[in-house]
């Protein structure tokens, strides 16, 4: 009997539910990363392996989309204003930054977080960047007029932190680096 098995897009390893299929390549829990199964993806099936920490908890728990594959996440930017830029423009609504600014300028933002999240929610994320930051969160707690990126191979969708939920707008900002604090010289 094979201790690896791929059935219904799963990557079964000795039973357990390691990773899945995600069209030309397997997504797969580093809890699995060994050579027998790097060997078994890579080179007998041909299969490019992404080692996606969480991937194992997701699968679990049941995490699936509406046709009962793994649910796949996006990774997460989280775009907080520049301390020089103007403060009215900063903890205001969609509509009023509007109506005083025009839309929301990618030059006016940094990013204060680029990672992977457990979730694609908009709510569930705005919870954990005020109550659980993750490792490498370098902002304030999530507010008004800061923008969550969603982004995965396909592209990237913006959405406003408003006064009540989330509104997706157009923001196309150049590559930025991740905030790294302020800087010290000696």
């Amino acid at each position: 009997m094979n201790g690896i098995q791929i059935k219904n897009n799963r990557i079964l390893y000795y039973g357990n539910t390691a990773g899945y299929l995600d069209k030309d390549k397997a997504v797969v829990d580093p809890l699995f990363e060994n050579d027998e199964l790097k060997s078994y993806l890579s080179n007998t099936k041909g299969i490019n392996v992404e080692w996606t920490p969480g991937t194992y908890e997701r699968l679990a728990e049941g995490k699936l989309d509406s046709e009962g594959n793994a649910l796949i996440l996006k990774k997460c930017r989280v775009w907080q204003l520049r301390p020089d830029v103007d403060p009215m423009m900063k903890f205001i609504g969609y509509d009023e930054l509007l109506k005083n600014f025009g839309e929301p300028d990618p030059d006016n933002y940094r990013v204060v977080y680029d990672g992977e999240v457990d979730t694609n929610e908009l709510e569930a994320l705005y919870a954990k960047f005020n109550l659980d930051h993750p490792s490498g969160y370098e902002g304030h707690s999530l507010s008004m007029s800061d923008v969550v990126e969603l982004y995965n191979n396909s592209g990237s969708i913006f959405h406003y932190v408003d006064r009540f939920g989330f509104k997706e707008i157009s923001f196309k900002p150049q590559e930025q680096e991740l905030y790294q604090g302020p800087e010290i010289s000696m």
